[in-house]
């Protein structure tokens, strides 16, 4: 098997998968319990805490842990637009984002707050002339994710700080931990642990020191009273750990990009009509190409027949009828939607693997062609 969808999940690493067994079976204690087995799991609960601001480079604010990233989201963006009613209505995002931003902020248009949706140039790069222009007395929330999920376009997020005035900056960093430096200037990160080898339904949010936002769940006060609920302490744990070594395999994105970069140079040369996606300067774990003449689910399938797994967008809204948001904001045309991959790599894939995904690639798309669907 060649997996290459790890912006839509990872293979779990074997220590984490290791550290939440030992949670499930030996160490099972609530957190909030008063005998030792657990004060036991209260006490991985701050260690998984610890190494995951270390791993962020993190050294204020608060991280409250969370079901998933998109519950991070939801959790910053509600949260902040009810903080700051009073001071404003003005919400600014991109026409790029995660769907768990952007339906976040149907909502809040829906609450009767003004969502602008700045746009993007043909390479998936943020229009920063737009959303200064947006930016006004009224603004009281940005969030502008860091990497893109389907090209992999890296987002000024910092710039957008410094030009951010008294509104709050959240980014969606799901896609960055691990890969790339986090942003300094945000006052509100959101990330994922099933995107860094770690387990699905475990998230968290880390909020600056003095930014103050309502709690998200209310119950027995868990999370210092902002996401109440008994803590998952097996995820949590296996998110810390995950997030360690994550931070520990400094090599990981020099060998991400050196696979990236194998494939795409193949397939520029063995492949015609293709039109690239992702920029050059975007993170290495994503490349997205048009295969012209084609259709990308086609595609998808005939690979699956080999053990080959990409995707044909996020994973999130990929399964659902409609053409990808975030390439329709690029500007291509329908042909070049419809013939559209996602290869996503982690640090386990190696570029020995990526002769046969040329191999198999070419022959794809080569028999899609000849079928007479090529025009």
């Amino acid at each position: 098997m060649i997996y290459l969808d790890n912006s839509a999940t990872t293979r779990q690493h074997d220590r984490v998968t290791e550290i939440m067994v030992k949670y499930m079976k030996e160490d099972f204690g609530n957190p909030s319990s008063l005998y030792s087995l657990g004060v036991t799991a209260e006490k991985a609960v701050k260690e998984a805490r610890k190494k995951l601001m270390r791993a962020m480079d993190l050294k204020q604010g608060n991280l409250y842990f969370t079901s998933c990233g998109t519950e991070a989201d939801s959790m910053a963006l509600l949260g902040a637009a009810q903080a700051r009613r009073r001071r404003g209505n003005r919400i600014i995002t991109s026409q790029v984002e995660h769907p768990a931003v952007l339906e976040a902020c149907k909502r809040l248009e829906d609450q009767g707050f003004e969502v602008i949706y700045v746009g993007v140039d043909k390479n998936c790069r943020l229009n920063m002339d737009q959303l200064a222009a947006a930016i006004n007395e009224e603004t009281i929330l940005i969030s502008i994710m860091q990497v893109n999920n389907e090209t992999g376009a890296v987002m000024p997020v910092d710039e957008v700080g410094d030009i951010k005035k008294n509104a709050l900056l959240h980014t969606d960093a799901v896609q960055a931990l691990g890969k790339l430096p986090l942003p300094r200037k945000a006052d509100m990160i959101s990330v994922s642990g099933h995107k860094i080898h770690g387990p699905k339904g475990i998230g968290a949010l880390w909020i600056d020191k003095g930014v103050n936002i309502p709690a998200f769940l209310v119950g027995g006060g868990q999370e210092s009273g902002m996401r109440s609920g008994t803590e998952n302490v097996p995820a949590i744990a296996g998110f810390g750990e995950a997030a360690e070594l994550s931070a520990s395999e400094s090599a990981g994105a020099d060998s991400v990009r050196k696979v990236r970069d194998y494939l795409l140079a193949g397939i520029r040369d063995e492949i015609r009509d293709i039109r690239v996606n992702s920029p050059e300067d975007g993170c290495p774990s994503v490349l997205n190409i048009s295969f012209l003449g084609t259709r990308a689910e086609v595609l998808l399938h005939t690979l699956e027949q080999d053990e080959i797994y990409v995707s044909t967008g996020s994973a999130c809204s990929s399964n659902k009828k409609g053409q990808s948001h975030v390439l329709t904001a690029m500007g291509l045309s329908d042909k070049e939607i419809e013939g559209a991959i996602r290869f996503s790599f982690s640090r386990y894939n190696r570029i020995e693997e990526m002769d046969l995904v040329l191999e198999k690639v070419k022959a794809a798309v080569a028999r899609f062609r000849k079928l007479g669907s090529f025009r």
